[in-house]
C-alpha cells in the first residue's frame, strides 16, 4: 500500500466516488484526523449509511483494522463492518452514528448532559464498560476523549478510533493521544522514566472525561508541573477540584482523587471506579451552594498528537509519576 500524508492528499478528491465494488458512495466528509479521513458512505442499494475511514498513514495505523475488528461486537464499541482495499488505498467501513460524538453533545448550548446526574451516570458507566472490555482483551485505547466517543439513540455510547491502541501493557511510546487527556507519566520528559502502564493511562483519561461530563471543562491544559493548575493539584490535591470546579460534589471529589492518584500503581481500578460511580448519590451540588473561583480551561477541540520518542527510565513503573513530579506524593 502507498503511504499518504495529510499534506499531499486532498480529502475532497474522493467525494462522490464509489468503493467496495461500486456499492458504497462517499457522499460527504465527517472528519479529518492525524491518521485518517472519515467519510459518510451510502450503500447504493440499501441506502444504509456507514462511516468510511480512509487510513492515510498505514505505517502507523495498520494495526487499527485488526484491533477494531477484534473488539467489534460489544454494545458500547462502534461496530466494524469490513475493510476494503481499493486503488492502493485502505478503507475501514464502520457503523455510522448520526447523533455525532460526545464532544459535540456536551459543548452544545443548553445540552441536557453536563451537570445532569442521570445522564452522567448513564454515559460514563457505558464508557467504563467499553474500556473494561478492551482491557480484558489486553488492549489499551490510549486516546480516550469525548471526540472518540460516539453517541447512538438514547445516549448509547459507542467507543471509536483505535488508531493508537496497543497490546503493550507497558509502553515507551510517550505522548500518545491528546495533551488534555493523557496522564503525566505518558508524557515522559525525564531520562529516568522507562515507560508507563497503558491501562492506568486510560484510567487517567477517563477522569478527565468524567470532569467534562460534570462541569463541561478541563481541570488543566496538560498534566505537567509547567502548567499552573496541575502544579497546584500536585502541591495540594485535597479540595483542589472543589476549588476550581465548585459545581462538583464531595463524593465526586473523592472519586477524582482516586482517579488522579499520582502514583500509577495506586490509581483506582476500573472495577472500583465502576462501583464508586454506581454508589455516588450526586456528581454535582445545587447552584446556590456553589462558590465562584477562577475557571479552569474550557473544553476545547484541539487534538494535539505528539511524536513518539524512546526514553531511558527506572526499572519501576511505580516510580514513573513520582519521578515526573519531582517527589511530590498524594497519599
Amino acid at each position: 500500500m502507498t503511504k499518504m500524508s495529510n499534506h499531499s492528499f486532498d480529502a475532497k478528491s474522493l467525494l462522490y466516488t464509489m468503493i467496495d465494488m461500486q456499492t458504497i458512495q462517499l457522499v460527504s466528509i465527517l472528519g479529518v484526523g492525524a491518521y485518517g479521513v472519515v467519510y459518510l458512505g451510502r450503500h447504493v442499494y440499501s441506502r444504509k449509511h456507514y462511516a468510511v475511514k480512509l487510513l492515510t498513514h498505514l505505517h502507523i495505523s495498520y494495526k487499527e483494522v485488526d484491533v477494531h475488528a477484534y473488539l467489534s461486537g460489544h454494545p458500547n464499541i462502534l461496530k466494524f463492518e469490513k475493510v476494503v482495499f481499493e486503488a492502493e488505498k485502505t478503507f475501514m467501513v464502520i457503523e455510522y452514528t448520526p447523533e455525532g460524538d460526545l464532544f459535540s453533545a456536551i459543548t452544545r448550548p443548553h445540552n441536557n448532559i453536563v451537570g445532569n446526574n442521570q445522564a452522567i451516570r448513564h454515559i460514563f458507566l457505558q464508557i467504563l464498560d467499553a474500556v473494561h472490555y478492551c482491557h480484558e482483551h489486553h488492549i489499551s485505547h490510549r486516546d480516550l476523549k469525548p471526540e472518540n466517543i460516539m453517541l447512538g439513540s438514547k445516549l448509547q455510547v459507542k467507543l471509536a478510533d483505535f488508531g493508537l491502541a496497543t497490546l503493550d501493557h507497558v509502553s515507551n511510546e510517550f505522548g500518545c493521544g491528546s495533551t488534555f487527556y493523557f496522564s503525566p507519566e505518558c508524557q515522559g520528559g525525564s531520562t529516568r522514566i522507562k515507560g508507563y502502564n497503558t491501562q492506568k493511562n486510560d484510567i487517567w483519561s477517563l477522569g478527565i472525561i468524567l470532569i467534562n461530563l460534570t462541569a463541561g471543562r478541563n481541570p488543566w491544559k496538560q498534566a505537567n508541573t509547567r502548567n499552573a493548575a496541575f502544579a497546584n493539584y500536585v502541591r495540594n490535591p485535597r479540595h483542589f477540584f472543589r476549588t476550581i470546579l465548585p459545581c462538583i460534589s464531595d463524593e465526586l471529589e473523592r472519586i477524582l482523587l482516586r482517579i488522579f492518584c499520582l502514583n500509577p500503581v495506586k490509581r483506582i481500578s476500573l472495577r472500583e471506579l465502576r462501583h464508586r460511580i454506581l454508589k455516588c448519590q450526586s456528581f454535582v451540588v445545587p447552584q446556590q451552594q456553589q462558590h465562584y473561583h477562577a475557571p479552569p480551561p474550557t473544553l476545547q477541540e484541539e487534538d494535539f498528537k505528539n511524536p513518539h520518542c524512546n526514553m531511558a527510565h527506572t526499572d519501576s513503573v511505580a516510580q514513573t509519576m513520582l519521578q515526573y513530579v519531582g517527589g511530590f506524593i498524594d497519599n
